[in-house]
């Protein structure tokens, strides 16, 4: 009696490789790279504080004039960070299940914390880009953001900005995000070049200080804002508070 043979499809082998383990590491990989290129497009946007209210709402406005645009990489970059983090906590509860127990105590002390904690930071900047899009994007958790104008008619982002980080809570909340977000990607980065197959005994430091580099440059470019709008290095025009 001969046996049939029947040979898996393309969506198949597809779906195959993206259950398989190197599949979601890489899936982890992609959408990870995505979204850091995002913050740090972010970043150099929101620095434009530091040029004064013009240069900023005029950036923003730009922005607004390109809906189809901005709001496709928002979607996209929001999915990302969904999926990433699903996937992320997949993996960690897969990782537990298959662990020998008697390779556990070995496999703690070799791990960095930054490893270890991974799902928890993933978690807390999940949360908070929640919480970001509700104050600042959809103007929810305060409304009256919504009626801030410029001179030349455009919404004050300029202005937003600096009354909610003129909160103390606020700022700190912001902070404690982005410290999360950079002790998050001290880990994300190299590994993310392991995942390539690029990390290795000889490049593992390299890599290790890469990660480390970008994710300091990132938190001090962040938290910059809030802290000079609480030392009122950046005030409302006309010097109001």
């Amino acid at each position: 009696m001969s046996t049939v043979q029947v040979s898996s499809g393309p969506a198949q082998t597809s779906s195959m490789v993206l259950s398989s383990s190197i599949g979601k590491k890489l899936f982890m990989a992609a959408t990870g790279l995505f979204m850091s290129l995002f913050v740090l497009g972010h970043l150099v946007g929101n620095l434009q504080i530091f040029l004064g209210q013009d240069q900023l709402n005029t950036y923003a406005q730009a922005l607004k004039d390109l809906p189809a645009l901005t709001w496709s990489v928002r979607t996209v970059m929001f999915i990302c960070l969904v999926l990433h983090v699903w996937r992320g906590i997949q993996l960690y509860f897969e990782n537990r299940a298959s662990r020998p127990v008697r390779y556990h105590v070995n496999a703690t002390v070799q791990a960095s914390l930054a490893s270890r904690t991974m799902i928890f930071t993933g978690i807390g900047i999940f949360l908070y880009v929640v919480y970001h899009l509700l104050h600042y994007t959809f103007i929810v958790t305060n409304p009256q953001y919504a009626g801030l104008h410029d001179a030349l008619g455009r919404h004050d982002v300029y202005s937003m900005v600096v009354l909610g980080f003129q909160n103390g809570w606020i700022s700190a909340v912001y902070v404690l995000a982005m410290l999360c977000l950079c002790y998050h990607l001290t880990h994300a980065i190299p590994s993310f070049f392991q995942t390539l197959g690029l990390n290795n005994d000889k490049t593992r430091l390299r890599f290790d200080i890469i990660g480390w580099l970008i994710a300091t440059v990132i938190f001090i470019g962040y938290t910059m804002i809030p802290v000079a709008v609480l030392l009122k290095l950046v005030i409302l025009p006309e010097g109001g508070m």
